[in-house]
């Protein structure tokens, strides 16, 4: 199939970043997974699941149409900010993840170009469907340095960049 240039490097991009965040998971030691030493919100399975939340929530036709896979909840909403009773295995997180590709491959691949200009609807941006997609990349590449920035200083070492996939 032949895909306009746009949504071939929007899936190529989502996917690269989705690939270094997978990377970054499977490269965690199981000591610095879920690490009682530091706070939950700098634990590495809450960063990578609080990662992974948002990007599937941004992928939602609309805030009340997100509804995250069992065992994950909508509690990363509370203004509370409530955390997760328990840690997340990385088979969860990797199982989210993977959600999260499905779910990415089947919004952009039936984005039209009238649909990506349209308003998204967020009752936190006033982005075009577009443009929420660009931030929702952005975000999941953000937390990703992140995790690999943790993983440099716990163990000398982290996943290297990818540049693009094709695995979206």
């Amino acid at each position: 199939m032949n895909l306009p240039l746009w949504k071939t490097v929007l899936a190529s991009q989502y996917g690269a970043a989705l690939d270094m965040l997978e990377n970054a998971v499977r490269a965690c030691p199981d000591a610095h997974w879920a690490d009682g030493s530091v706070p939950v919100s700098q634990q590495f399975w809450y960063l990578a699941f609080h990662t992974l939340w948002w990007h599937d929530h941004y992928l939602a036709t609309s805030g009340d149409a997100h509804r995250p896979p069992a065992p994950f909840t909508m509690d990363e909403l509370d203004p509370a900010g409530v955390y997760p009773a328990t840690a997340y295995t990385r088979e969860q997180v990797l199982a989210y993840l993977e959600w999260g590709r499905g779910r990415c491959r089947d919004r952009v691949g039936a984005l039209t170009e009238r649909e990506a200009a349209e308003r998204c609807g967020s009752l936190y941006h006033d982005f075009s469907w577009l443009e929420l997609y660009l931030y929702n990349l952005r975000h999941v590449q953000h937390h990703t340095a992140q995790l690999n920035l943790l993983l440099r200083q716990r163990t000398d070492s982290a996943p290297r960049w990818v540049g693009r996939s094709a695995n979206l």
